[in-house]
């Protein structure tokens, strides 16, 4: 690969779903298009369509310019100086954040080899130079029409991150507990080189993760003691319902496995699948981690209140059984280099001989 989009999406630790604001009004289509004269005739058939226009001349500009403000289409020539459109178009459908970006491939090539390139990258839509004006309109209207039903989905994220907040607000012991976890969960992903991408879904599993818990009873939820066998299979139906509400979210694929999976244990022990080891998703046992962390250093209905480097020494103690050793360890060493615990060395076992 050899240029990574930017992400935009924000980097602080916000939960609140922050849409990002349109580039322009109306639609605004880039021109990918290294001849000048051809650019300017393109951009006066899209004034005609009722959309406006940008151009870049050369395919890293143009991926700089999708990566900054993001269009609502790309019109990608073939023949760019620097890399073909081909190129540039699958590595726009590669990218979680620009894969629903609409591309048409524009060529004076009228040939078939051309034409299955343009459908191997994923592109949308295929002309020829000279671009007939009503050809072009036509597609233009009707890849526009399904973006905004594509960016419809917008309401759904909101929608679900109010559901987190009012689960958290549900319970007067855990405010704040989805900060701290995104926090705690991004500062590790970023330890272990997690791509964007993977960054941002981490951050909303982290956010989350207990959103299937609006599903359960607040009694349940809210009781002081201990819960019975019933009692926490219910509990444990949580995992489900949120994977469930989390499906509408365009990053579902990558963040549905974290809320459905935060409760496994490494050593196979937990739930709702049993999975053991590597067999949880990354996501899932950083999530885990995290969260065990945050419960023992928080007030809660049934536990004491632990300091940091006490509820490290616990997970030192379940890391290789309820937790993964790799995760805990770089956790460890975060915890560290931010002053919240003395040490990150790993206690040695106690010998009893």
């Amino acid at each position: 690969m050899w240029f990574a989009p930017e992400s935009r999406l924000v980097d602080n630790m916000q939960y609140e779903y922050q849409p990002e604001p349109s580039l322009s009004k109306p639609d605004t289509i880039l021109i990918v298009e290294d001849n000048k004269d051809v650019a300017e005739s393109l951009a006066a058939l899209i004034e005609e369509c009722g959309c406006g226009s940008c151009t870049a001349f050369d395919g890293r500009s143009a991926l700089r310019l999708v990566a900054q403000n993001s269009p609502d289409l790309i019109l990608l020539d073939v023949n760019l100086p620097d890399v073909d459109g081909f190129t540039i178009c699958a590595e726009l459908k590669r990218n979680e954040l620009t894969r629903l970006i609409p591309v048409i491939i524009i060529t004076a090539f009228a040939d078939r080899s051309a034409q299955l390139k343009s459908i191997q990258a994923g592109a949308e839509g295929y002309l020829q130079k000279p671009v007939d004006a009503e050809e072009l309109n036509l597609r233009i209207q009707s890849l526009l029409r399904a973006k905004r039903l594509n960016d419809s989905l917008e309401p759904a994220e909101s929608v679900i991150f109010a559901l987190a907040r009012m689960v958290e607000a549900k319970d007067e012991y855990t405010e704040g507990h989805l900060q701290r976890l995104a926090t705690y969960a991004s500062a590790i992903g970023a330890r272990l080189n997690l791509s964007n991408i993977a960054l941002t879904a981490l951050r909303y599993g982290a956010l989350l993760h207990d959103v299937g818990k609006v599903g359960i009873d607040e009694t349940i939820i809210r009781k002081p003691g201990r819960l019975t066998i019933e009692e926490q299979y219910v509990m444990q139906q949580h995992t489900l319902i949120g994977e469930r509400i989390v499906a509408p979210l365009r990053m579902a694929a990558r963040v549905g496995p974290i809320v459905r999976h935060h409760h496994e244990r490494w050593d196979g022990g937990g739930y709702p699948d049993g999975l053991a080891g590597h067999d949880i998703p990354l996501g899932a046992r950083i999530v885990a981690v995290v969260d065990a962390f945050d419960a023992m250093t928080t007030q809660r209905p049934y536990n004491k209140i632990l300091s940091y480097q006490a509820a490290l020494e616990r997970l030192w103690e379940g890391a290789g059984s309820a937790w993964d050793l790799d995760v805990v360890t770089v956790f460890a060493g975060w915890l560290a280099d931010e002053g919240l615990v003395r040490s990150a060395v790993r206690p040695r076992r106690r010998s009893f001989s």
